[in-house]
């Protein structure tokens, strides 16, 4: 059997994974990419993005992050997430309405700062809807 990779992935509010896996790929701002056991220590920031753990052969869980940070040590993989929430419990119906909201609020905006907060909004849930496709 090969060696587990350890993964922790932490919110601001709670631990939310604490497993070994074989692989799990990363939404680095970089690119992604994937770390096993044995990777060489790394520190990348994490754009938004869906970060898949990889076990037995095959995917065993898609989470979808806001962005943050991840870190490769001896030990694993920690990955500080602004946020995050299991793919599986993301309602497709609930992503389109939030950017529809979303795109009128562009519309609607009368100084940059709204203007700015708007497009994040609608490039974070775009990328959320592209995870839930």
């Amino acid at each position: 059997m090969a060696d587990k990779l350890v993964l922790e992935l932490v919110s601001p509010e709670r631990l939310l994974i604490s497993a070994e896996a074989d692989m799990v790929v990363v939404p680095g701002s970089e690119g992604d990419f994937g770390v096993l056991a044995g990777h060489a220590p790394l520190i990348s920031s994490v754009r938004p993005g869906v970060i898949e753990v990889h076990d037995e052969g095959g995917e065993t869980g898609r989470i979808f992050v806001t962005g943050g940070f991840a870190e490769v040590t001896d030990e694993g993989l920690t990955v500080l997430a602004e946020d995050a929430v299991p793919v599986a419990e993301m309602d497709r119906g609930d992503l389109e309405q939030r950017l529809k909201n979303a795109r009128e609020d562009l519309e609607d905006a009368e100084t940059d700062e709204a203007m700015h907060k708007a497009q994040a909004t609608i490039s974070l849930l775009t990328e959320m809807l592209k995870a839930a496709a």
